[in-house]
C-alpha cells in the first residue's frame, strides 16, 4: 500500500510507515504522478483533488485533515469509488478561541461589554454552535442563521437578512458551496449597519473581496479569496487579519490528524482505530467568564501581533500558515 501525505500535517510522521510505503510532499507539489499508484491521499485544503490529479490513479481513499471539502470534487470521487473522509468538528475550539481573541480586541478598542451587543452567527454547525454557547455565557444577545438546520429541525433560526440587519457583529462559519459563495456581497453589506463588524473564519470565497473593500464596516478576517495571493487593499483595511490559522490549535491539529489516521485504519483494517497523537493533550471544555477570557486570551494568542506580522509581510502568508506555532486550547 502507498500513502501520499501533505508534509505540513503535524504528528503523523512515522505513524503509518509500519503498514505502508509513505511519501511526504508539499501540498502544492502533490502531483498526478504521486497519485498514480497511491492508495491513499492525506491532504489539506491546498491540494485540489479532481480529475486532473486523480484520473487513472489507484486512489481509494482521500482523508482531508480539514473540516472543509470544497477542494475535493466529490462527484468525481463518488463516480470513481473513492471514499472521502473529512475531520468535521476537529478545530471548533481553536476557532472559538480565535473568535474570542477578536471579540476581546474589538471590545478593548471600542469600549463595550457583550451585554450591549448582538452577535449574529451564520452557520451554526460544530464551530458556530460552540461560539453560540460561549457568546451566550458572556452576555451577548445571539441571533442564528442556518437554513439547512432550519429545514431539518425547525427552531428559532432567522433569515440571513434579518440577522445581518440586527447584528452588531456578524460572524460567518458556513461551508463553501454554491449557496454560500459570495454570500457576503454588496447587497448583504448594504443591509448591515455601517458601524457593525463583519467576521469571516469560514472560507475566503464566502465573501466578495470587492464588496469588502468598499464596505464601511470593520472587518475581522482569517480567510481570503485567492489565498495565498491575498488582496493587499483588503488586508490593510481589516482591523484583524490572520493567515487562515483560526483553527490552528495543537488539539485541533491533533484531532484532524487522528481523524485521517483512523480513516485509513478503518478502510484497510489497521490497528490504529483509537490512535491519537501523544504529543497533544486533549482539553475538556469548561466555562470561562468574559472578564477571565479577556484577561488571559492575549497570553495564549496575541491576535494583534499576528495581524501586524501579516500586514507587514503579506508575501509570506503561506509560510506563516505552514510554520505557525500551534496554540494550546485552554477553555
Amino acid at each position: 500500500m502507498k500513502i501520499v501525505i501533505d508534509n505540513a500535517i503535524p504528528y503523523i510522521s512515522g505513524v503509518l510507515e509500519p503498514y505502508a510505503s509513505v511519501a511526504y510532499r508539499p501540498a502544492d507539489a502533490i502531483s498526478r504522478q504521486d497519485a498514480a499508484d497511491a492508495d491513499v491521499l492525506i491532504i489539506r485544503t491546498r491540494t485540489r483533488c479532481d480529475s486532473s490529479l486523480l484520473e487513472g490513479s489507484s486512489v481509494k481513499l482521500i482523508a482531508t485533515a480539514t473540516i472543509g471539502f470544497d477542494h475535493i470534487d466529490l462527484d468525481y470521487c463518488a463516480a470513481h469509488g473513492i471514499r472521502v473522509v473529512t475531520a468535521q468538528g476537529c478545530n471548533a475550539a481553536g476557532v472559538l478561541q480565535w473568535a474570542a481573541a477578536a471579540l476581546a480586541a474589538l471590545a478593548a478598542d471600542e469600549g463595550w461589554h457583550p451585554r450591549q451587543k448582538t452577535l449574529g452567527i451564520v452557520g451554526v454547525g460544530h464551530v458556530g454552535s460552540l461560539i453560540e454557547q460561549y457568546a451566550r455565557m458572556w452576555g451577548f444577545r445571539v441571533l442564528r442563521c442556518d437554513p439547512p438546520r432550519q429545514q431539518r429541525e425547525g427552531g428559532d433560526f432567522l433569515p440571513l437578512e434579518q440577522v445581518a440587519a440586527e447584528a452588531d457583529i456578524l460572524t460567518l462559519h458556513t461551508p463553501l458551496d454554491e449557496t454560500t459563495r459570495h454570500m457576503a456581497d454588496s447587497r448583504l453589506i448594504g443591509i448591515m449597519r455601517p458601524d457593525a463588524v463583519l467576521m469571516n473564519a469560514a472560507r475566503g470565497e464566502v465573501a466578495d473581496t470587492a464588496a469588502l473593500i468598499g464596505a464601511p464596516q470593520r472587518l475581522v478576517l482569517d480567510v481570503w479569496e485567492n489565498e495565498p495571493r491575498i488582496d493587499r487593499r483588503l488586508l490593510q483595511k481589516a482591523f484583524i487579519a490572520t493567515p487562515h490559522i483560526a483553527g490552528y490549535s495543537a488539539q485541533g491539529k491533533a484531532n484532524a490528524t487522528a481523524a485521517a489516521v483512523r480513516a485509513v485504519a478503518d478502510r484497510f483494517s489497521l490497528p490504529l482505530g483509537e490512535w491519537y497523537p501523544p504529543q497533544a493533550t486533549p482539553v475538556e471544555r469548561r466555562p470561562i467568564t468574559w472578564e477571565q477570557m479577556c484577561d488571559t486570551i492575549g497570553g495564549r494568542f496575541d491576535i494583534a501581533a499576528q495581524t501586524l506580522a501579516l500586514k507587514s509581510s503579506p508575501d509570506t502568508f503561506e509560510q506563516m500558515r505552514n510554520n505557525y506555532r500551534l496554540r494550546e486550547e485552554y477553555f
